[in-house]
């Protein structure tokens, strides 16, 4: 099994990635494979909304001049999803908003391609809005029909400068209880007999008005 974790913040090696790394130890030692991608430091171009997606269905964005497909790809091929940003007045990275509205809509008219992966927020806050991005990426994972992952408390860690959120213990437990929660349910869902989901292809109005 293999999860993939997106990070949007622009800090490689920020309080985001800690957080992530936390939930990763808690994968590696049941061996799951984990695997981080920054979004945060590269330039995508926003959703055009011009549906070729739903027109080519080869599970692809039209824009080829990035590397986002090839993170499609890979999304494609994991068991779980991870999503990690900072809180950036009051909500989610540009970055990542950018990132999810191009992979949600190819996910959505190309079959529901991320139907019942495991998915699992991550928030770094300084003080406020943590709520508020901790609801923004959990909406990703349920309109394409992703099964969401919580822990003791809502998935954030406190902390502004790099490196600060280990001071926040409660929050680095939250991430370690987040990871052992994935790992029971990454293990269930493989062993589970489960009829087969629905992949009816439909362009969703909700996505492009």
């Amino acid at each position: 099994m293999k999860v993939i974790a997106i990070n949007g913040s622009p800090r490689r090696t920020g309080n985001t990635s800690i957080l992530i790394q936390t939930v990763f130890k808690e994968l590696k030692a049941e061996g799951i494979e984990a695997e981080e991608i920054n979004v945060g430091t590269k330039h995508f171009r926003g959703c055009l909304g011009c549906m070729k997606c739903a027109e080519n269905l080869d599970g692809h964005c039209v824009i080829r001049n990035d590397d986002l497909n090839d993170i499609i790809d890979k999304m494609k091929d994991a068991d779980g999803i991870i999503l990690g940003s900072p809180v950036y007045c009051a909500d989610i990275s540009g970055q990542m908003k950018v990132f999810m509205d191009r992979v949600s809509l190819v996910s959505a008219v190309n079959g529901n391609i991320m139907t019942r992966k495991v998915g699992a927020s991550v928030i770094a806050v300084r003080r406020a809005g943590a709520l508020t991005a901790f609801h923004s990426l959990n909406s990703f994972f349920t309109i394409l029909q992703m099964i969401v992952v919580g822990s003791t408390y809502w998935n954030m860690g406190f902390g502004m400068e790099e490196g600060e959120v280990l001071q926040d213990e409660e929050g680095l437990q939250t991430m370690r209880n987040l990871g052992k929660n994935m790992v029971w349910l990454l293990k269930s869902i493989k062993t589970a007999k489960l009829p087969e989901p629905e992949t009816k292809i439909e362009v969703f109005t909700n996505f492009i008005r």
